[in-house]
């Protein structure tokens, strides 16, 4: 039943799901909430007999919150990611240097750890690259280390489109085009890889997009998504004639390679 109510959810504009020990925890942006979608909520409360209780979030200082509990990441001896008060890290291939402040994207969340690992294996020589909700810059900053010719990176927030140009430029990275705002600012294309690490219902509504913007023979890496997501994402590839060449899957989430 899990796995229906979820759904039902996701179509009221609920954009992430974590499973926990009482059950599953459903986040939407506050600005969303109305009694419109009260009332769609207790209707499917009474339709499968579950029960909720309702938190706000309070805005919160997430730079403080790093700096407090930070960790470096490592992904194998292929890439890690620290703060500036770290010591560098010398075993591995790539270092990266991240002062998050507001943004998401320190490669902590399973999501972005996938994401790297996947990169690992893919050619960026020279290629053009798409990277669609920047957030930290963290995925720019790698392809551009993997010789990537130019990245395109967007956020629609403010505070991410800054954190990736001040992330950049804390790595010495100088060919990512940062940009605020939606996918439809972005009007160039054929690139040859794009990577969309952001939520289930926003990849499920821009797939077609996202495809339109690959060249021949491109490459898409998509997270965001919990593993009861999987047939979903799977026949909205089939219906926009994308190939499923890889599923990673850490914990509850899942990182798809298309082609």
């Amino acid at each position: 039943m899990t796995e229906i109510v979820t759904a039902f959810f996701g179509q009221l504009g609920f954009d992430t799901f974590e499973e926990t020990a009482e059950g599953v925890d459903a986040f939407i942006p506050q600005r969303m909430v109305n009694d419109e979608l009260n009332e769609a909520v207790k209707a499917l409360e009474m339709q499968f007999g579950f029960t909720y209780k309702v938190d706000v979030i309070e805005h919160q200082n997430w730079n403080a919150e790093w700096e407090a509990n930070f960790k470096p990441v490592v992904v194998r001896d292929f890439c890690a990611v620290r703060a500036s008060f770290h010591k560098p890290i010398t075993d591995v291939m790539y270092e990266m240097v991240i002062n998050p402040k507001m943004a998401f994207g320190t490669g902590h969340h399973e999501t972005t750890y996938m994401i790297m690992d996947v990169m690992q294996n893919l050619n960026f020589d020279g290629k053009t690259v798409f990277d669609y909700g920047c957030g930290t810059g963290i995925l720019s900053i790698l392809a551009s280390m993997l010789k990537a010719n130019y990245i395109d990176a967007v956020d629609i927030e403010n505070e991410s489109y800054l954190n990736t140009i001040e992330n950049a430029a804390l790595n010495n990275i100088t060919n990512i085009n940062t940009f605020e705002g939606t996918l439809e600012t972005i009007k160039g294309g054929n690139y040859d890889v794009i990577l969309a690490n952001i939520n289930r219902n926003i990849i499920l509504g821009t797939l077609s997009d996202l495809k339109g913007k690959m060249a021949k023979n491109g490459q898409l890496i998509i997270s965001g998504f919990l593993s009861e997501d999987e047939i979903i994402l799977r026949n909205a590839c089939d219906n926009n004639g994308l190939k499923v060449m890889e599923v990673k899957k850490r914990n509850t989430w899942l990182c798809m390679l298309l082609q």
